[in-house]
């Protein structure tokens, strides 16, 4: 089997994987969730899933890239298309002129990023393939700042251990907290991560998470947040809505989803 075969059949397996934890989550299953083993079996086929990926490829190991031939069509959206949070809106309607992305927490330089600053920054193009646990595919050419650019702006404290992205797109009904998904500085430093603002040669358009969104190539859909607004880093995620480091996460998905 190629490599390629092989990256898609490990990309479709984790995908299910994924999918079916969090159907049996949120489709009802009380009773399941309750219990104090079920957890623990969805904990350990994460901790496996991670195990696994270092043994046979490494975190620096590259995601498959394609050619422009292989663009799809059209690269649709998923989840919100456009945040209900009107300070999002509002800047939406100026075109982010205003828009700038807040680096803080265990930083040594905290500070503020417009897009022409992010533009200025160390920049990464790559076409690759995003796979949604829904069950699609897409192939899209994306640009961006590489989010180890941005990291090495702000100085990284050596207690900090995940990057924290925070969302435009709140959570609840209030409004009061906002989406938000993590990942480790294995992640953030991989040469494929970037904050993209541009899908398909032009601007990233607001269904597909305008003006910045998290492109972490080696792992699922769900991971690669839209409409980041803040980065945080933090040495673990005891501080952080429901603890469990993203909002799919405190669903009952997996926090690794590498491929």
């Amino acid at each position: 089997m190629t490599d390629a075969r092989i990256d898609r059949a490990r990309r479709r397996l984790l995908g299910r994987a994924a999918a079916a934890a969090g159907a049996v989550l949120l489709a009802g299953c009380d009773r399941l969730a309750a219990t104090d083993w079920f957890p623990k079996v969805l904990g350990l086929g994460e901790k496996m899933s991670e195990r696994v990926t270092k043994l046979v490829t490494g975190r620096r190991a590259m995601a498959q890239e394609f050619g422009p031939q292989d663009l799809s069509p059209t690269f649709r959206s998923n989840g919100t298309s456009m945040p209900e949070n009107p300070q999002y809106q509002a800047m939406a309607a100026a075109s982010f002129a205003d828009y700038a992305l807040v680096v803080d927490g265990l930083v040594e330089r905290p500070g503020r990023y417009s897009l022409a600053d992010l533009r200025a920054l160390p920049s990464r193009t790559q076409i690759t393939r995003h796979d949604c646990v829904e069950g699609w595919s897409a192939i899209g050419k994306w640009k961006g700042a590489r989010l180890s650019a941005v990291l090495a702006a702000a100085g990284v404290k050596p207690e900090a251990r995940y990057v924290v992205f925070h969302c435009a797109d709140p959570m609840d009904a209030d409004g009061k907290s906002p989406y938000y998904e993590s990942i480790d500085l294995d992640d953030a430093l991989h040469e494929q991560t970037i904050l993209a603002y541009e899908l398909n040669d032009h601007a990233l358009p607001v269904p597909n998470g305008a003006p910045v969104r998290l492109r972490v190539e080696r792992q699922l859909g769900y991971k690669h947040a839209k409409y980041v607004m803040r980065v945080e880093l933090v040495e673990s995620f005891a501080t952080l809505h429901g603890g469990k480091g993203g909002y799919w996460e405190d669903q009952g998905y997996q926090w690794y989803a590498g491929i």
